[in-house]
């Protein structure tokens, strides 16, 4: 038997790092990140308050994505989450907003542009070196080392709303897909179809919120989508497929929402789409994933 499988997860975890010995060569009998990213059938989107808490190796047992909240996750959660090696799980990383609770928020704030006030957050100045060189060096870096199998990057959208931005989330983005796909690891993103369609070389999937579902910042209300903008979004799923990602949905309900919810894991898996319900703050995590058939 080999000594990692002998020791528990936290000790099997050091001595790989003290022995520099790869994430990719400790876990999983040889299935690389790609083959169990296209693999995988279900998938969490955890960054909300509460999600890193209580027995997380119960609670993301049958998952076979996870993203968690890079920063505060520590690396025995990502172990326990990851169970027996089957499971990926991604550092969430917002590239595009500047958030002020960050522990780099007191470098990254000469960067901020205006203010966002859904989320309570600023846009990012992603053309500014120093802005790219604060994730590239430092904070991307410090994730990865954790022992997350890549990242997942919002807010790469935001040249939505700042389109002379383009040309340093493009740069941004490069860096990222180079530094991730170095260490073997996997990039993943969300949102902007239009604006993440030029980029899509550079990830290994993407997720879609709101295809069915979604809320109302204006009116403190979650909301239907219409139809042709729910049929929109699934032309957009598919499209992503057939360029070769692998993509997730997420759609945002109340709880108690069961006919909904169920509307939405069905639009999504109609598209091919690996589906998710959550609430707003994502900071539900259902007891069993929701699946295709």
């Amino acid at each position: 038997m080999p000594l990692a499988k002998r020791l528990s997860p936290a000790c099997a975890l050091g001595l790989i790092l003290a022995l520099g010995i790869s994430a990719e060569t400790g876990s999983s009998a040889g299935q690389n990140r790609q083959t169990r990213l296209v693999a995988a059938r279900s998938f969490a989107f955890a960054i909300g308050d509460g999600t890193l808490a209580g027995n997380l190796s119960r609670r993301y047992a049958r998952f076979d994505l996870v993203v968690v909240d890079g920063e505060n996750a520590r690396a025995r959660d990502i172990a326990a989450i990851r169970r027996t090696g089957h499971g990926l799980v991604l550092a969430y990383l917002d590239v595009g907003t500047i958030e002020s609770y960050r522990g780099w928020y007191g470098a990254a704030r000469r960067y901020r542009l205006d203010y966002w006030g859904d989320w309570g957050e600023w846009y990012a100045n992603v053309n500014a070196p120093g802005y790219r060189s604060l994730l590239l060096r430092r904070v991307a870096p410090g994730m990865l080392a954790k022992g997350f199998d890549g990242l997942f990057l919002d807010n790469t959208d935001m040249t939505e709303t700042h389109p002379e931005q383009k040309r340093g989330m493009r740069a941004l983005v490069a860096g990222l897909s180079r530094l991730v796909h170095a260490r073997g690891k996997l990039l993943l993103a969300q949102n902007g179809a239009d604006v993440n369609w030029p980029l899509r070389r550079f990830y290994d999937g993407i997720n879609f919120e709101d295809v069915s579902f979604s809320y109302d910042f204006d009116r403190h209300a979650y909301t239907s989508l219409r139809p042709g903008v729910v049929a929109s979004n699934e032309r957009t799923i598919r499209r992503f497929r057939r360029a070769g990602l692998k993509v997730t949905a997420t759609d945002y309900l109340p709880t108690g929402a069961r006919s909904r919810a169920a509307i939405a894991v069905h639009i999504a898996c109609s598209a091919r789409a690996l589906p998710y319900v959550s609430d707003i703050g994502l900071s539900r995590v259902p007891s069993q994933p929701f699946l295709c058939g």
